[in-house]
């Protein structure tokens, strides 16, 4: 680690400000530029125990800029990871309020349901695929509390990964006999469709993502607990929004899952 407890401290005290003021920020690397993925994750663990303090509960992980599309977008090549609060989840077919938000984006996703541990190293897609009790349409509403969504992979791991709120859907879908890169979706924003994809956008497995995420906890000590929900990543493009939007995700087997921008 090249950053200080205290520097560590303050820079999630000034994320977490960012969030519940819904206000936007340079990245920290222009003033830290010696931060490095330790400090960086050091960063994302303090926002989390800030939120845990003030009563929040871990729901389960996302991985993020997992997908090829999302990865030349954002003109990376590396996965990353966050983690999901309660208080990020939304119903289905429920709003989302944009005044709560800088810059909402959302992305199509496919959720996991864990209904084992998971834990790494040398997790791989078949012990992520036994260990899952059933997956879920999903989408994620990702905002990043950086200037123009502008951004270096450190910045965005300290700031939990852009994670901002996520609905699921209600019709599961076991894994069994699934090929889950086949699996097609289409998003819809105002009844039109605007992004299509395959699971096998993400990391050509979805179940690669969430073993990638259980190797990336196991190396810190931790593991994905059973009743988890994990996001697997974008498998389009992001896609903005903003107040009067309506969004629909529709994925082949799981029905749909709706959200409403006000």
């Amino acid at each position: 680690m090249n950053l200080s407890t205290d520097t560590i401290a303050a820079l999630a005290a000034h994320l977490d400000d960012c969030v519940r003021e819904a206000r936007d920020t340079p990245k920290i690397t222009d003033d830290h530029p010696g931060m490095d993925w330790e400090d960086a994750y050091a960063v994302q663990d303090a926002i989390r125990d800030r939120l845990l303090e003030r009563g929040a509960r871990i729901v389960g992980y996302k991985a993020g800029l997992t997908s090829h599309a999302k990865m030349r977008q954002m003109s990376v090549d590396t996965p990353v990871f966050g983690f999901l609060v309660d208080s990020y989840g939304l119903p289905d077919g429920g709003e989302c309020r944009t005044a709560e938000l800088i810059h909402p984006k959302v992305e199509p996703e496919i959720a996991f349901v864990t209904k084992t541990e998971l834990k790494g190293p040398g997790c791989h897609i078949g012990a992520v695929l036994a260990a899952t009790d059933f997956i879920v349409a999903g989408i994620e509403v990702i905002d990043s509390r950086y200037r123009d969504f502008k951004f270096d992979l450190k910045s965005v791991v300290a700031d939990n990964t852009s994670a901002a709120r996520f609905v699921v859907g209600s019709q599961p879908l076991a894994v069994e006999g699934v090929d889950l890169r086949t699996l097609g979706i289409v998003l819809e924003k105002n009844g039109r469709a605007v992004a299509f994809g395959a699971g096998a956008a993400v990391l050509g497995h979805p179940a690669a993502a969430v073993a990638a995420l259980a190797n990336h906890l196991g190396a810190r000590g931790e593991s994905i607990p059973a009743g988890s929900l994990i996001l697997s990543g974008g498998i389009t493009e992001a896609v903005a929004v903003e107040p009067g939007d309506n969004v629909t995700l529709r994925v082949q087997g799981m029905g749909s899952v709706s959200l409403r921008f006000i």
